[in-house]
This record gives C-alpha cells, sequence and structure tokens, in this order.
C-alpha cells in the first residue's frame, strides 16, 4: 500500500466502502456458490427487490461483481474469488478480537465479584 498514489488509495477506499454494509456482504455470501439473478439473491437475502438491486449496482460499479444476460434475465457473479479471501480473513480477525473482548470482560467481572465479596 505503500507505493499507493492518492488514485489507487482513492480506488482503494471505494474497494473496502463496498465492503462495509451487511446488506452487501450478505448478497455476496449468495454469490459463493455461483451466479445468480435479482429475484434469487432477493429471495436468499430477505432483502427487497429495490434495495437489492441498488445494492448491486453499487458492487458491480465497485468491480466486486460481474453481470451478464442470460435470455431476459440479468446475473450477478462475484468478480474474483479472493474477495472470499478478503472476508473470511476479516471475519477470523474480527472474531479473534471478539473473543478478546469476551476474556477481558469475563476477567473484570471476576475481579469485580471478588472486589465485592472482599
Amino acid at each position: 500500500m505503500q507505493a499507493l498514489d492518492e488514485s489507487a488509495l482513492t480506488h482503494v477506499a471505494t474497494y473496502f466502502r463496498a465492503l462495509s454494509e451487511p446488506t452487501r456482504l450478505r448478497i455476496l455470501n449468495t454469490l459463493r456458490d455461483g451466479e445468480k439473478n435479482v429475484g434469487q439473491i432477493t429471495e436468499l437475502t430477505g432483502c427487497g427487490q429495490a434495495n437489492v438491486s441498488k445494492h448491486l449496482a453499487l458492487l458491480f460499479e465497485s468491480g466486486l461483481v460481474t453481470r451478464a444476460a442470460h435470455g431476459t434475465a440479468v446475473f450477478y457473479g462475484i468478480a474474483d474469488a479472493a474477495t472470499f479471501d478478503l472476508c473470511d480473513l476479516v471475519c477470523g480477525n474480527v472474531a479473534r478480537i471478539v473473543d478478546q473482548q469476551v476474556s477481558s470482560a469475563t476477567a473484570l467481572k471476576k475481579q469485580l465479584g471478588k472486589v465485592a465479596k472482599g
């Protein structure tokens, strides 16, 4: 990242911004096993069709999904499987952070319990 100019950093920020919304992450998860149309994605995410379409447009503009017409239907797919690797890496890091926070909270509760009894 150190060698990136302002333009490249802006593209990187746009990429991460596209990944920063839970609905878009849900949509990407539906594409793990292959292309789907808006109706299928709507059904799998439980989101409204207009909302899904809006998020798909942003994901497409950000280069995260592909769009292809098959007859009268438009199907969306993941543009780069490495996106899932990145998301899995981040999810693992978040899980570790949460585990550390839970451990710290548990230790604090034990200390407070000892103080209250003492």
